[in-house]
């Protein structure tokens, strides 16, 4: 039995597989996730878990190159912005508009969604 770092199997196998330049979503509860190319539904209850959550978990596991994430995010959710911030350091967070972040969910390798309820709070993760 694993005891440490990422337990759920399909997020693991994401994590292993995906190459460099390869793209992620990890998406909200209201996000409208497209049924291809795979998604990954790890919401339990409103809130829990959330965005950062999860991007802490895979961040300790996982090259990350840079972040894109809503322009509306910065007008609707400011505090959201400046934890990912924090987390990620310098990396990169590039903002496209939601719109945008929603059709390219639909090319990337899967969408992780969870029980986050914070306004705009997706985001698309570029592997490094």
């Amino acid at each position: 039995m694993k005891r440490s770092g990422i337990l759920n199997p399909a997020i693991a196998h994401l994590l292993a597989s995906t190459g460099h330049t390869d793209y992620f979503t990890i998406c909200d509860q209201g996000f409208p996730v497209p049924m291809e190319p795979e998604r990954i539904d790890v919401a339990v209850v409103t809130g829990l878990p959330t965005v950062t959550d999860i991007l802490k978990a895979i961040h300790g596991e996982f090259i990350i190159d840079q972040m894109l994430i809503a322009e509306e995010a910065l007008a609707f959710s400011p505090k959201y912005v400046e934890s990912l911030r924090g987390l990620l350091g310098e990396l990169p967070i590039i903002t496209v508009s939601h719109l945008e972040l929603k059709e390219l969910s639909h090319e990337g390798r899967a969408t992780i969604r969870n029980g986050d309820a914070t306004p705009y709070a997706n985001i698309l993760v570029v592997s490094g």
